[in-house]
């Protein structure tokens, strides 16, 4: 029996196409009735190259097949891929999205002169003394004194914010953001944060109370506390 199934669907939405491959056929399958599907739908020569979101559900593309795909549905360059959608995803990828999510509970005191970087966020017990440094790609929880260096999002993360219970940094870094000391209270601020405020355009300390409304996000840092 000949199998009848769609393959291939076809949504209109206000950004383009977005286009759902059944992930149970093969490539082979794919490519074939795509090519039909886009011969019947090709735009004018005169209208706009028509941008295409490709849904793949659970089915995985190596490079070389997306490369396919793009010059397929590129064809005449009436239509151009703007992304591709994937519930899978490679061993490394996995790998490297766990790290960058993970939370390092670390109890110690960084010290003058030592520098503690980790990738993800930070749960720091302890106090970061004058000269000390912590570095994350994620955000920074210091329950203790920040009185050292603290740089969080440090592979470019501009949402990624600061917390200590007792704050007086000799300096913030926010991913390319600088703030010194100078910017500071001169006693320090208890119980606060510190984060980017893009209409300021630099960092800013306000009260922790703010991250609720400023950084909803966060509360995935909760779930992985409690989930491990």
């Amino acid at each position: 029996m000949l199998d009848k199934r769609q393959k291939i669907t076809i949504k209109g939405t206000k950004d383009g196409l977005t286009l759902i491959i059944d992930d149970q056929c093969s490539f082979d399958e794919v490519l074939a009735e795509l090519g039909i599907i886009l011969a019947e739908n090709n735009p004018r020569q005169d209208e706009p190259a028509v941008p295409v979101t490709v849904k793949l559900g659970d089915r995985y593309l190596n490079d070389e097949q997306k490369d396919e795909l793009s010059e397929l549905i590129g064809h005449k360059n009436r239509f151009t891929i703007q992304s591709f959608d994937s519930n899978v995803i490679r061993r490394d990828e996995a790998l490297t999205w766990k790290a960058d999510s993970d939370v390092k509970a670390i109890n110690r005191i960084v010290r003058s002169g030592q520098v503690l970087e980790v990738v993800g966020d930070l749960l720091l017990i302890g106090d970061v003394n004058p000269g000390g440094k912590v570095v994350t790609t994620g955000n920074i929880f210091i329950m203790g004194n920040l009185h050292g260096i603290a740089h969080a999002g440090s592979n470019g993360d501009r949402k990624a914010i600061i917390a200590a219970s007792y704050m007086k940094p000799s300096q913030l870094r926010i991913a390319d953001y600088i703030s010194r000391a100078p910017d500071y209270e001169s006693d320090g601020v208890y119980m606060e944060c510190g984060l980017i405020d893009e209409t300021q355009d630099k960092i800013i300390i306000d009260r922790l109370q703010v991250l609720s409304r400023k950084r909803n996000d966060l509360s995935g840092f909760e779930r992985r506390m409690h989930n491990g």
